[in-house]
């Protein structure tokens, strides 16, 4: 009986702790926003804010659930080796990529305003960019990834109805039908990418 009750007490322990750790999405995206208007408003140079931004990314965002998505149907025919050395040629793109767009800007403001629930898995995170003189107001979604509970990361941005990842990974896909389903000619493409 004393077992079944330490048991018990355990799971229920468990339980508590999940839940404390759990972190709402519309906080973490919250947090993630405020942060990047954080580093975007220091002073200091484009290179210095987009290592910044490359580490929130890299804390913040699924770089590999985004890269097997844009991935798509090819990630299934490709081997070992060579599914590595594109993860790796992806990461490196996709973080280029993120923080030489991002530190571009001076002082993005945006307001975080809802968040709808799809299932267990995903939770969608309602946000507009805040209207300057210089740029309109922007509607984004942002796609967080929840299975984890204690660690929300961020799958895709919905930007005015346009999913990112969608995008890319039409945009892939049309790299590697040119290439007759030669996975090789993208990864080429993104070396290109990185090297600049």
């Amino acid at each position: 009986m004393k077992i079944v009750n330490q048991i018990f007490l355990a799971i229920i322990l468990s339980l508590f702790i999940t839940s404390a750790n759990a972190k709402d999405p519309m906080e973490f995206i919250g947090e993630v926003t405020n942060s990047a208007s954080n580093i975007l408003k220091e002073d200091i140079s484009i290179e210095q804010k987009a290592d910044k931004l490359i580490e929130l990314a890299e804390g913040s965002v699924d770089i590999n659930g985004i890269g097997m998505y844009s991935l798509g149907k090819h990630r299934k025919s490709i081997n070992d080796e060579r599914l590595t050395k594109y993860k790796n040629t992806f990461r490196e793109y996709f973080l280029k990529s993120f923080s030489s767009r991002l530190s571009q800007y001076s002082d993005p403001k945006i307001n975080v305003l809802s968040q709808k629930v799809i299932n267990e898995k995903y939770t969608i995170v309602s946000s507009v960019l805040i209207a300057t003189s210089e740029r309109p107001e922007v509607k984004i979604e942002w796609r967080v990834y929840t299975k984890d509970p204690s660690n929300p990361v961020i799958r895709d941005l919905i930007i005015e109805g346009l999913s990112l990842a969608r995008t890319q990974k039409e945009e892939f896909n049309s790299v590697i039908q040119g290439a007759n389903g030669d996975v090789s000619t993208l990864i080429a493409n993104l070396e290109e990418f990185n090297s600049k």
